[in-house]
């Protein structure tokens, strides 16, 4: 029902005109870049989605985008296509970045950027945040006690709990080699294998279908750390230093060439830290993304860029309000509201 009303309002403000309204408002605006953050390609209608950012914007690699977008050069802004600037980005690098995202890149010659982590790339292990759901769902064994609680499994919601307790856990890894031993231990501890398949549409990139992305030129690459930890969360400033920079010269080594951005793992303020924003500067980098709601403009700070959540699985029409800026007009009611969408 919430989401059904969300739809409406959102088709309201499409059919309206008001969320054109507001997107000519925003080309009116002093030069500015709207960064899509999104992670899954599938589970939803990305088609849609581009086909409606296609149309009304002007739809570039990151680099490319914000290159001009600091570039205060007269004659550079002077572009015939006055259409707000956009890119997008998909973090992770799940695989079905490949087997969707890039073939309808290719297909509609809408370019993306992805930003990779090479040690899942290297290892094909599941991403660590998946593997609350994933254990708990996948385990035979009747009870398991993780510190001091005993999970009892056959129990209504005793297996959501094991799940949470799982990615809370991970999430407050102090450093890598924390975060692996415990998921070593979750495995015996769960009578799971290692070599458990993992579904095809969230396994890791990899480097092979990399490489083909890039040769298309419809698809550019990033740096998303080695391991994707918490960077706020590690206690060694030096392993902070070595998920930065050598995530840079790992892809670079692969892809021979300069990787210039990165982004931020879970990406809120509270997850960076102040020396990670150094280690970004002093790596090579030239710019970093956060996954702070907002939209860059030429006074942002290169180093923590604003994104917008793009969200496969948004109807198309919120998702045309949002990146127009016109929904955040209604979200404090909307927020507060019996029909609020999230």
């Amino acid at each position: 029902m919430r989401k059904q009303v969300g739809i409406i309002l959102a088709a309201f403000l499409y059919y309206s005109g008001l969320v054109g309204l507001a997107r000519r408002w925003m080309q009116r605006k002093r030069q500015s870049l709207i960064i899509l953050n999104y992670h899954r390609a599938t589970g939803g209608d990305l088609r849609r989605h581009l086909l409606y950012l296609r149309r009304h914007y002007r739809i570039m690699h990151l680099e490319e985008a914000l290159e001009e977008l600091y570039d205060t050069r007269i004659e550079h802004k002077s572009t015939q296509d006055q259409r707000t600037m956009l890119t997008l980005t998909f973090d992770d690098g799940y695989h079905d970045n490949y087997t969707h995202a890039f073939q309808l890149a290719c297909e509609l010659h809408i370019p993306i950027t992805i930003f990779l982590i090479p040690g899942y790339m290297d290892s094909g292990k599941p991403f660590w945040w998946l593997e609350g759901n994933r254990l708990a769902s996948l385990t035979q064994v009747e009870k398991v006690k993780i510190q001091t609680y005993v999970y009892q499994l056959e129990r209504s919601g005793e297996r959501e709990k094991l799940a949470q307790t799982i990615d809370d856990h991970l999430r407050q890894a102090q450093s890598v080699a924390e975060r692996e031993e415990f998921l070593s231990h979750l495995y015996k501890a769960l009578m799971i294998s290692m070599s458990t398949k993992v579904e095809d549409d969230v396994r890791p990139l990899t480097w092979e279908e990399a490489y083909e992305m890039e040769k298309s030129g419809w698809v550019s690459f990033g740096a998303h750390t080695i391991n994707h930890p918490i960077l706020a969360n590690l206690t060694g400033t030096e392993e902070v230093k070595h998920e930065v920079s050598s995530c840079r010269a790992v892809l670079e080594q692969h892809l021979q060439h300069s990787i210039r951005s990165f982004a931020y793992p879970i990406g809120r303020i509270e997850h960076i830290g102040e020396e990670t924003v150094q280690a970004v500067r002093e790596a090579g980098y030239s710019w970093a993304v956060t996954t702070v709601n907002g939209v860059s403009t030429s006074q942002s700070d290169p180093y923590l860029l604003e994104r917008l959540l793009g969200d496969v699985s948004r109807n198309w029409l919120v998702m045309a309000a949002e990146v127009s800026g016109i929904w955040k007009l209604f979200s404090p009611l909307w927020k507060n509201s019996i029909f609020g969408e999230r």
